[in-house]
């Protein structure tokens, strides 16, 4: 590519671009990933607490390692151990990760083998001789949330995160970390990081994107000669089906195919995607980067001017504790998922969408671009079994040639993919949804919002409950949301403008609808359903029964989002106190709903306003569970510093 730079000479500190993340710990297995600017040898040795060490053999770990070269200083390695001797559970195990840089033209062995010390001396929490974890015996405990936007006015729920392990004994840790949707905001970026981002893809080395059907032709004009900054959305495909969409949302506007009203920074090339990761998940590319050329580009106005400043302010606020970020991520295994802002706003939200964004192939590739981001950073480490050989190679041919054949063969594999969903064997079961790629399209109109699952996908989520005692289910939209926000998206979608409120919830298609509701009512379904969810920044908990069923099942709703972003304060207010005037669980309103078969009982948030039930600050969500997989205690942890709890009286959930 263009303008590249090179690495500076301290190799050691920039060697890792990103991670260790912890993927996977279980008794048997083993999983870690990392970003590198240098191919390596990983070495790695495990140390249970008052246990024998257990090295592992360098040709198994040249085995179970999988790596992905993305440039010429950009290498995703993943490690999947298998075990033959179970590791201990509830005890600390230390894991001791050294690097040795190899290159095609140096032996490994004439390199320096390089530990965490060296390259992410931050890396272990106080009194710790390595980074390590705890195998809890089950979902004794979990840390979730979502929406993590770097320049959202918030502090980062994942800092909050850090600071809750620091403060914890090991043996009192969550077991998990789950990540539930808009880990990234390809779709909203700021234009300070954008900046940020094209310094780094310069160190990266990724080779050059052609673009196709496009104004701009390859990827380092728009890195670097016409980088469109704020002014993106005139970038961004126009079709004849594409100004269907734009007439429902913007009244016979001509709009681009994507719909998001923060589009000017749209993330477009594989390199941006890519860089963005690095950016958020790790302090390295800032150490890379010259502060002083983060200033304000020289073609934007006196408004756009403001503007950048007051997001640079966010942006260096944001990347000040990535070193907190890092740790904590490198100690509790991340369950990941993507939600829309992973790849765009409204992404697959109707037929009609699909049909304007995959049949321009510029849109194609933007969305492709992004998914194949979230593969190689997130998708991947989730359940790398899936992923068969073959399927590494067309990434990795697409990696070689960004823009050729080879690049779109791997993006139509991504796009067709259907086993992004997946389900961890922890005690109870995890069950993680694709709420995004099998959706059930209207039967209606190709307008109206499609299902968050199809048929099929539904069929299959039954059969992977039955003859579980409990469960925890990961859907990043809320199953059941706030009724009277629900209404609003429903009138909209009636008028014929749903792209325009995100209408895209679970009771947004009726036989989506319908058929996730006859789940709860199977006989041989879970005693307890906890079900963890996002994307509508803020957080709130439903107790929810079958109506005539003194039995159960119990249902839970946990929703924490988000991270690193909010709701409109003032409107967020009013929904919620409407909310509860027109729907509080004796209103005759519910039976209007598709839900009318269920009691919802919304907890109220300790030391909240009288009235309200939602809760709008960034955080993160603790739920500590019940040896029957019931929860014990829900709260937010709020990025602020303090915890909302959301309790029960001795009845149920809290009355007003």
């Amino acid at each position: 590519m263009g303008n590249q730079q090179p690495l500076q000479s301290n190799t050691a500190q920039q060697l890792v671009l990103a991670g260790p993340i912890l993927r996977r710990a279980e008794q048997g297995r083993f999983i870690l990933w990392l970003a590198t600017s240098y191919p390596v040898r990983i070495i790695l040795s495990l140390h249970p607490q008052n246990g024998e060490r257990i090295c592992i053999a360098a040709d198994t770990l040249q085995q179970v390692t999988k790596c992905q070269r993305a440039g010429k200083h950009l290498f995703f390695y993943l490690l999947d151990l298998p075990l033959d001797t179970p590791l201990p559970t509830g005890i600390w195990i230390g894991y001791d990760l050294r690097l040795q840089r190899t290159t095609e033209n140096t032996a490994s062995n004439s390199q320096e083998i390089l530990g965490w010390q060296r390259w992410a001396p931050d890396l272990v929490y106080p009194g710790r001789e390595m980074p390590g974890f705890i195998l809890q015996p089950g979902l004794t405990k979990l840390l979730h949330g979502s929406c993590r936007k770097p320049h959202h006015a918030s502090e980062d729920g994942l800092v909050r995160a850090d600071t809750y392990l620091a403060q914890h004994d090991p043996e009192q840790w969550p077991a998990l970390l789950i990540m539930s949707g808009d880990q990234v905001y390809v779709d909203d970026v700021a234009a300070p990081m954008l900046v940020a981002i094209h310094q780094l893809t310069s160190h990266l080395g990724i080779a050059e994107e052609v673009f196709p059907d496009a104004t701009i032709d390859t990827a380092d004009t728009l890195h670097t000669r016409s980088p469109h900054y704020y002014q993106r959305q005139n970038l961004l495909p126009m079709t004849e089906a594409g100004q269907a969409v734009g007439q429902i949302v913007f009244g016979g506007a001509r709009k681009p195919v994507f719909t998001s009203v923060n589009a000017e920074n749209h993330l477009i090339s594989l390199a941006e995607v890519l860089a963005m990761y690095l950016l958020v998940w790790s302090p390295t590319g800032w150490n890379l980067l010259d502060e002083q050329q983060l200033a304000v580009p020289a073609q934007l106005s006196a408004e756009q001017r403001l503007r950048f400043n007051q997001e640079l302010t966010q942006i260096m606020r944001f990347k000040t504790d990535l070193a907190m970020v890092r740790r904590l991520m490198a100690h509790i295994p991340c369950a990941m998922i993507f939600d829309d802002h992973d790849i765009t706003d409204d992404w697959n939200l109707t037929a009609e969408w699909e049909q304007a964004a995959y049949g321009q192939p510029f849109s194609k590739r933007i969305i492709g671009n992004a998914l194949l981001g979230y593969f190689l950073c997130q998708g991947w480490g989730n359940a790398p079994e899936v992923f068969s050989a073959d399927w590494l190679e067309q990434v990795q041919n697409a990696l070689d040639e960004p823009g050729s054949t080879a690049h779109e063969t791997c993006i139509e594999q991504m796009i067709e993919f259907p086993d992004w969903h997946y389900q961890w064997p922890t005690e109870p079961p995890l069950i993680v949804l694709d709420t995004r790629t099998h959706r059930w399209r209207s039967e209606v109109s190709p307008s109206r919002p499609s299902g968050l699952m199809d048929w099929e996908a539904l069929t299959q989520l039954q059969q992977q409950l039955l003859n579980h005692p409990s469960v925890v289910i990961v859907s990043p939209a809320p199953v059941f949301g706030v009724k009277l926000i629900e209404a609003v998206q429903k009138l909209f979608t009636l008028l014929g403008y749903p792209l325009t409120v995100d209408a895209e919830n679970w009771m947004a298609h009726n036989g989506a609808a319908r058929t996730l509701m006859n789940l709860f009512h199977h006989s041989r379904t879970p005693q307890n359903f906890v079900i963890l969810s996002g994307d509508v920044h803020y957080s709130f908990v439903y107790d929810v029964e079958l109506r005539r069923h003194d039995t159960g099942p119990d249902i839970w709703q946990i929703t924490s989002s988000g991270i690193k972003n909010e709701f409109p304060a003032k409107l967020l207010m009013v929904f919620d106190r409407i909310n509860r005037w027109l729907y509080a669980p004796a209103s005759p309103l519910n039976w209007f709903t598709k839900r009318r078969r269920m009691r919802i009982i919304p907890r109220k948030p300790a030391n909240s306003f009288p009235g309200r039930r939602l809760v709008n600050k960034a955080g993160i969500g603790l739920v500590e569970f019940r040896d029957d997989g019931s929860p014990s205690r829900i709260a937010q942890l709020c990025a602020e510093g303090d915890d909302i709890e959301f309790s029960q009286d001795e009845d149920g959930a809290v009355w007003e």
